[in-house]
């Protein structure tokens, strides 16, 4: 065992070094304690050149400590209504309704809605249509 300034020097093991910092940070008594939490753990008995950086890489890459972090974001703003259209066929909605059973060689409906009048389109295809079948399906 090599000591360097009182604490213990990690060669540079790759499997040893993901070990030490598995104990320190993955236990159910540390409890992912963060970045800075966990490299104090680990400083506290070990050292290795780069020390800080492996903490920081290794607590960035942990899969629960980044599922239960929050991202600060602006509060989203008024819901503002969408203007009323003031003639038919000025705004409308489309929508696929997929995975019906097969009719007549159609397994797919395009529904097409005026918001004006709310009249609607019924127009049966496949899912099979790309962009271009879209366009002429319109």
């Amino acid at each position: 065992m090599i000591l360097f300034r009182g604490k213990v020097y990690v060669p540079k093991d790759e499997e040893l070094r993901k070990e030490i910092m598995r104990l320190h940070h993955n236990t159910s008594i540390s409890g992912h304690p963060g970045c800075w939490k966990t490299l104090e753990l680990v400083m506290r008995n070990y050292w290795w050149p780069g020390i800080s950086k492996y903490v920081l890489k290794y607590v960035d890459g942990c899969d629960v400590c980044q599922r239960g972090k929050t991202f600060p974001e602006m509060p989203a703003g008024k819901l503002m209504p969408n203007p009323i259209p003031d003639a038919p066929w000025m705004d409308i909605s489309m929508d696929f309704i997929m995975g019906l059973p097969e009719v007549q060689a159609y397994n797919t409906i395009l529904v097409v809605c005026d918001r004006f009048k709310k009249q609607v389109h019924i127009i049966p295809t496949t899912k099979e249509k790309n962009s271009l079948g879209l366009v002429c399906l319109y």
